[in-house]
């Protein structure tokens, strides 16, 4: 009997065990799932009036630049200046040989002289005209009356025919003469004008002789550089020939070209008399003055005066310049990491999750350390927003974050412009 309840006696005690084990064991604690922030770095959006600018590569230009051509042929007497080097006003550039310059200046004189003598033989000729005139004239009017008394004695048979003949002959010799006369005295103004005309054509060539004279000895119109140098002292050069070239030292311009979608905001804030500035890495300053008359598909250039002296600059140089657009009311400059695609950026709002929104890009300022940040507008963005400039992979709206360090203020604004 005692076998047989054994076992029943075991189990039952190990139940008992169990419910007693089960009802004394410790509570665990609930397990409640905990969502994931992402840490981020923020600045503290400041919006206000900030430029954007455009980088620009041009050509430096001098549209002052004077060539000196020679005004005749001739050989290069002196030439006393270098390329590259500074000459004041008045200095001496280069001069052709006397020999060469004064022939074609003694010939114009002559050719003048010769004019004027012409025409001072004309007077004299028209005067001696008009008094042969008047003595040709009684001439006519005798051998009118000589003719008239022959014709009468031939009628009473007291001359003969011959003599009436020699009669005739000699008044239409005097008719002739005077007729001559008549014509040389008529023909006069014309054969004045003819030779004042050559008397003004003989000045013009000796003008220009006395021009080309005083232009064989070329000195600097201004303060400027000598360059393109192409004579030395003894060459024989052409008429018209290039010899040199030089160019003020103020005065300066930088062209570049402006994409065309740029040109209309620029000519709106040039006729509104803003001043539009462009600057180089080595410190030029330029001022934008205007676009050039023509254009092609590539855009319009742009003609900037160069403002400082003394830059080192040279025409033909290539030079990056970054011109300062009109300024951007309510804009705010961010690092490229804050934005997503072309126009979103998050803000992180007081929940501390991300808030995305639309901005509008105009451009890129550059700071004060170098960098260049791009500059956004929203209405939206207020003083004191935070805006992210973490850039996250999984960036979605409602996403939680929290700054690098969450309890420090200032690391939320060391990235601010």
């Amino acid at each position: 009997m005692l076998k047989r309840l054994l076992p029943l006696l075991i189990l039952a005690l190990g139940v008992v065990a169990f419910v007693w084990l089960r009802a004394t064991r410790p509570e665990s604690a609930s397990v409640t799932p905990e969502e994931r922030s992402w840490r981020v770095e923020t600045l503290v959006a400041d919006p206000g009036r900030h430029a954007p600018t455009l980088p620009l590569y041009g050509e430096i230009t001098a549209p002052e630049m004077l060539t000196v051509v020679a005004p005749l042929a001739g050989r290069i007497a002196e030439r006393p200046v270098r390329d590259g080097q500074r000459v004041a006003r008045g200095d001496l550039l280069v001069a052709l040989d006397e020999a060469d310059v004064r022939p074609p200046l003694r010939q114009a004189e002559a050719d003048v002289a010769d004019r004027r003598a012409q025409l001072k033989n004309e007077q004299i000729r028209h005067e001696s005209d008009l008094a042969t005139l008047a003595r040709e004239r009684e001439l006519l009017a005798t051998a009118r009356r000589q003719w008239e008394r022959t014709r009468a004695l031939e009628e009473r048979n007291l001359a003969s025919q011959a003599d009436l003949d020699a009669a005739r002959n000699e008044l239409a010799r005097a008719r002739v003469t005077v007729a001559s006369r008549e014509r040389a005295i008529a023909e006069h103004p014309a054969r004045l004008e003819r030779l004042q005309a050559g008397l003004s054509r003989a000045q013009a060539g000796l003008a220009a002789a006395q021009r080309d004279a005083e232009r064989s000895r070329v000195e600097a119109p201004f303060d400027g550089i000598v360059t393109r140098i192409r004579v030395a002292p003894g060459d024989q050069v052409a008429a018209r020939s290039e010899l040199l070239s030089v160019y003020p030292q103020e005065g300066l311009e930088l062209r570049a070209r402006i994409p065309q979608r740029y040109q209309d905001e620029l000519l709106d804030a040039l006729a509104e008399g803003r001043r539009l500035e462009a600057t180089a890495e080595q410190g030029a300053r330029f001022v934008l003055v205007g676009l050039a008359g023509q254009s092609d598909p590539a855009g319009t250039e742009a003609i900037f005066d160069l403002e400082t002296s003394e830059s080192g600059l040279r025409p033909g140089s290539l030079l990056a310049v970054s011109l300062a657009r009109p300024a951007v009311p309510d804009s705010l400059p961010v690092p490229d990491s804050a934005l997503y695609g072309n126009d979103t950026l998050y803000l992180k709002d007081e929940a501390g999750r991300m808030r995305g929104l639309t901005v509008t890009r105009h451009g890129e300022v550059v700071r004060a350390d170098g960098e260049r940040w791009t500059l956004v507008s929203n209405a939206s963005i207020g003083e004191g927003d935070r805006v992210i400039t973490t850039h996250l992979p999984n960036a979605i709206q409602g996403l939680l974050v929290e700054s690098v360090d969450a309890g420090d203020d200032d690391d939320d604004t060391r990235g601010r412009p």
